[in-house]
């Protein structure tokens, strides 16, 4: 399976943090955000990874040339434009190619699901996407139908409903947070170069307006598990508090 990282992120949330280092390298527990990302998505068989920079692209590609994670790790580089995770995953797209599934993670997500458990309901399912979902508060929630197929999007805050052009949302549909991690068929690669060729564009609105024409569909862990963006000085203390609980717990173990 191939994997990409999405660690190109401004991280201005976290400044003066971010001024002098990325988001996807500051330390949560006794470890970078990168790294973490990297050995869950090798803990589920992802053997060649893909990582998107551009906030201090220097900095990443030193500490991703310089440590060994037991996986082929390459970077995609977006110095010149940022272009949200739709068009990096455009830009990335020769490396993405072949015939394996590919998974895609926020570099600022800290999360503790178990990640075989999403690759074995993408592997069972059929679906040409499947999403990290869950009841969290937000004010953005993807709509999903009684047999978990995404149908539209909402925002809450506004009110705004969006689904593809010309299909109504089904009535009946539960709003479920979007968890940061995916799983995307290759075919998907096809659609999304046809949906937009190039340029700065969030994968997000791509899922709406292809829902209808995509099998995309959400997955919920079946056990409770930490999810935490670390994108808010807040919100990194209480990822640092829970990584060190779990790590201490995980080392128990072994």
């Amino acid at each position: 399976m191939k994997g990409m990282i999405f660690a190109a992120g401004l991280g201005t949330r976290l400044a003066p943090l971010t001024d002098t280092c990325p988001k996807a390298l500051i330390p949560v527990g006794d470890k970078p955000m990168l790294r973490r990302v990297i050995e869950r998505m090798r803990e589920a068989g992802v053997a060649d990874i893909v990582v998107n920079v551009h906030h201090h692209a220097d900095m990443i590609k030193r500490y991703l040339r310089e440590n060994d994670f037991g996986v082929s790790v390459r970077v995609s580089d977006e110095s010149e434009a940022l272009l949200d995770t739709g068009g990096g995953v455009v830009k990335a797209m020769d490396m993405l190619a072949g015939d394996e599934p590919i998974m895609l993670y926020n570099a600022d997500i800290y999360t503790t699901f178990p990640i075989g458990e999403m690759l074995s309901s993408y592997e069972s399912s059929g679906a040409d996407v499947v999403l990290l979902v869950g009841e969290r508060d937000t004010s953005r929630y993807l709509l999903m139908d009684e047999d978990g197929y995404m149908r539209g999007w909402k925002n809450v805050s506004t009110g705004e409903v969006r689904s593809p052009e010309g299909v109504e949302v089904p009535e009946g549909c539960v709003p479920r947070a979007f968890g940061g991690v995916h799983i995307i068929s290759p075919k998907v690669l096809d659609v999304l170069k046809e949906y937009k060729p190039e340029g700065k564009f969030s994968i997000t609105p791509f899922y709406i307006d292809m829902c209808d024409r995509l099998k995309i569909r959400g997955y919920t862990p079946a056990s409770g598990y930490s999810w935490i963006d670390i994108g808010k000085p807040e919100t990194l203390a209480k990822a640092r508090e829970i990584a060190k609980m779990h790590d201490a717990e995980m080392g128990g173990r072994e």
